[in-house]
């Protein structure tokens, strides 16, 4: 009897080390982790030098290009201000990188066990470290441009007196969550959809194992919910990328004009 194939939706999140030995005896390892961010950084750096040849008619790849900076410079303008301009190149920067790594995790190159994508925005460490950079640039600006006049930040304007012990605390608490709720909010949505196409796939190759009719129900439903779910993540990818960017740039508005 063939065994039966187990359900592991998290195996595609597991780090592994690479590199056959290369790295032994040193303190570092290299991981696929690491690799799917060099392959992402690549292709970003492969995308934009493609779309820089500044041509009077441009052609699709330079469109693309300036039509994704020209984005990350409206979001920035628009929610900063002139001043905005001093903070495009990080807009830029955090939009692009987790909108190629939401849409290169999603590659269809599973087929491959040696090339499978690994989706560097569905672990904790990576999200969390692009929304601390954020959160940094957030209280340098702010420390930076007022002072210790930062603090008033924690107080709504026009709140009554009697009410400050009590507002001042939320609104603190409010502010350090930021970091963590940009990290959180872009790491469970990227996971929460992979493990659906996981666990689903799971169904289909089981249902069709079986051979029977009502395995193969099973396996059309279930084909029929992972194609939802995929065009479904395509646009949480776009969305992730762009709510990270747009909350990134209202916090560093708050930061410069104290709001």
């Amino acid at each position: 009897m063939a065994a039966e194939s187990k359900i592991d939706p998290m195996h595609q999140f597991q780090i592994d080390a690479l590199g056959g030995g290369v790295l032994d005896g040193t303190p570092f390892i290299f991981t696929n982790s690491a690799l799917w961010m060099l392959i992402v950084f690549g292709a970003i750096l492969l995308f934009m030098w493609g779309g820089m040849k500044r041509e009077l008619i441009p052609g699709r790849w330079q469109a693309a290009a300036e039509m994704l900076t020209g984005f990350a410079s409206g979001l920035a303008i628009g929610n900063i201000g002139p001043e905005g301009k001093k903070y495009v190149p990080w807009i830029f920067t955090v939009f692009t990188f987790i909108l190629f790594s939401n849409f290169m995790g999603m590659m269809p190159f599973g087929v491959f066990e040696a090339a499978h994508p690994f989706t560097v925005t569905s672990q904790f460490s990576i999200t969390g470290v692009l929304a601390i950079i954020s959160f940094s640039i957030v209280l340098i600006v702010g420390f930076w441009k007022h002072g210790f006049k930062f603090f008033g930040l924690f107080v709504p304007h026009g709140t009554p007196l009697p009410l400050l012990p009590l507002i001042v605390p939320i609104e603190m608490i409010s502010f350090l969550v930021r970091p963590f709720s940009l990290a959180l909010r872009l790491f469970v949505a990227m996971i929460a959809g992979h493990i659906l196409v996981d666990v689903f796939g799971y169904f289909i190759v089981n249902g069709i194992n079986a051979g029977t009719p009502m395995g193969y129900f099973v396996a059309t439903l279930s084909f029929v919910f992972i194609a939802g779910v995929n065009a479904l993540e395509l646009l949480v990818c776009a969305i992730q990328a762009y709510v990270f960017a747009l909350l990134t740039s209202l916090y560093i508005n708050d930061a410069v004009h104290l709001h």
